[in-house]
């Protein structure tokens, strides 16, 4: 009989005032999506961000990833920092996972924002994540890493780059493809939230990348559509708000954050 040693989840936790959870992307990290407008949340939340397995500090899992769980560990870290009711951000596949969180502890959580996300993935999204998975299980990182560039920067971003440029970027991207890539990108291909929907009663803002050719605009708009009373804000980006538009990535959040606790 084999017993399996529980993962110890690596937390970021910055800042004072209300708790704010967040929750990163498939082959991303904490830092690696919110560190651009880290300083900008921690300026008035207490906030905590989560790794992933085989993400930050986080070390690998020796099973799937579980959509359950990872929400867990986002309350079990606010439990930690001792944070009674908080307000969750979810990135891209950290969307789906924020959504789990707010329906699984609903007393917990006072607000939602979700950027650049949806509540399952299209045929044309799906056929995007299995060459994203197909790529990095076989070991054609720099190949994924250019794959990657042309499907989440956006064409007028792109474009300023010369070929030499965007190679070069690629192939900072590919060294630094977390170790947990091929099972966070698994877990978003299986990933369908949208029973979950409905039952979401607290406000909610989907920020929608509205360049974005990885998770296209039609399927953030759909999700925003099946959550009671959500309200969208349009970025116009690319998969990447935290590289191309920090600035206003920040005040969009920052700013529905702000509206949501004077009201309260």
């Amino acid at each position: 009989m084999t017993s399996t040693v529980p993962i110890s989840y690596s937390r970021t936790v910055q800042g004072s005032g209300p708790g704010l959870l967040l929750a990163h992307g498939a082959g991303g990290g904490i830092e690696a999506n919110y560190g651009p407008i880290m300083e900008g949340l921690a300026a008035q939340h207490t906030v905590v961000g989560v790794d992933y397995p085989g993400s930050g500090k986080t070390p690998t899992a020796p099973a799937p990833l579980e959509l359950d769980v990872l929400a867990d560990q986002l309350v079990a870290a606010a439990d930690a920092e001792g944070l009674d009711t908080f307000a969750l951000s979810g990135y891209s596949l950290g969307g789906p996972v924020a959504i789990r969180a707010a329906v699984r502890h609903p007393h917990r959580v006072t607000s939602l924002v979700l950027s650049a996300t949806s509540a399952h993935l299209d045929t044309r999204t799906e056929l995007a994540a299995a060459i994203w998975h197909q790529l990095y299980e076989s070991g054609q990182h720099l190949l994924l890493a250019q794959y990657l560039t042309h499907l989440t920067v956006s064409a007028p971003l792109l474009n300023m780059l010369t070929p030499d440029q965007a190679r070069a970027a690629a192939e900072q991207v590919a060294a630094a493809l977390p170790s947990g890539t091929g099972a966070q990108v698994d877990l978003l291909r299986r990933i369908d939230v949208r029973a979950d929907l409905a039952a979401i009663n607290i406000p909610t803002l989907v920020v929608v990348t509205s360049a974005d050719a990885l998770i296209p605009a039609t399927l953030q708009h759909e999700l925003a559509a099946a959550i009671p009373g959500a309200r969208t804000a349009e970025l116009a980006t690319g998969h990447l708000p935290f590289l191309e538009q920090p600035k206003q990535w920040l005040e969009i959040i920052t700013g529905f954050l702000g509206q949501e606790h004077d009201r309260s």
